[in-house]
């Protein structure tokens, strides 16, 4: 059996007094898609940056990777927030390169990995084109090929589809399984929309309102390769409910 790429295990956050996280405790298996639920305000992006290395965790045990595969943050972490953060002087593929040119990737090869992603998260064609020649969407696609460039092992995602409209957000997530099922990554999905969280997720876990506590960890058992039309199984309904009641919303 494989062993867990991430484990947490009683991970605990504070900044000054305020306590951020209070007892974080699960695995991630290689190739999950984890989404991460909660409401606003419950520690979830903080969790996502002590597991990017960008915040030290003040108790309990962060492990990710193995011995045999060590794990490097800056090399091995890609991350796609809620605003594309595209730098609008630079055109699409420019901005794709951007982490290869910082890690100092060979060029080459960066730009046809580039330009294949590129292809895969459908803008192939746009790479010449400045960020406001694009949609929301397209921008956030452009966002997901830039964190998959340097070939990470883990993608962070925080709320990446948090600011588009509901058509879009749903076209995102049938494209973020796709991307995800050809990429082969292991993904962290940070959400607070509780439908979202189940229709993405291999595993859902469930924080509680801050400080963050997990309040559930459990596999989504639903048919693969999802449509929309899962959303109206009975187990898809049961889920959600689940997490419903876990936050205090039924």
């Amino acid at each position: 059996m494989a062993e867990p790429f991430i484990r947490l295990r009683g991970v605990r956050k504070v900044y000054g007094e305020h306590l951020a996280i209070s007892d974080a405790t699960f695995d991630v298996m290689p190739g999950e898609l984890v989404s991460l639920v909660g409401p606003s305000g419950c520690g979830k992006s903080t969790l996502l940056k002590v597991l990017a290395g960008l915040h030290s965790h003040d108790g309990g045990e962060v492990h990710i990777g193995s011995a045999t595969h060590p794990f490097d943050p800056a090399r091995d972490v890609g991350m796609v927030f809620q605003a594309p953060l595209l730098l609008k002087w630079r055109r699409v593929l420019q901005n794709v390169l951007l982490p290869a040119e910082i890690l100092g990737l060979p060029s080459k090869e960066s730009n046809d990995r580039a330009r294949h992603l590129l292809q895969l998260v459908g803008l192939a064609g746009n790479e010449d084109k400045y960020p406001y020649e694009l949609s929301g969407g397209m921008q956030q696609r452009a966002a997901i090929a830039r964190a998959l460039v340097h070939d990470p092992k883990l993608v962070l995602m925080d709320e990446p589809f948090g600011a588009l409209d509901a058509l879009t957000r749903e076209k995102m997530n049938l494209e973020l399984l796709r991307i995800w099922r050809e990429a082969g990554k292991t993904i962290i999905f940070v959400t607070h929309g509780i439908s979202e969280a189940v229709f993405l997720g291999t595993r859902v876990v469930v924080l509680t309102a801050g400080p963050a506590r997990m309040a559930d960890n459990f596999e989504v058992e639903l048919p693969r390769p999802r449509t929309l039309d899962i959303k109206t199984h009975e187990r898809f309904g049961e889920y959600t409910r689940r997490i419903y009641r876990l936050l205090g919303m039924e």
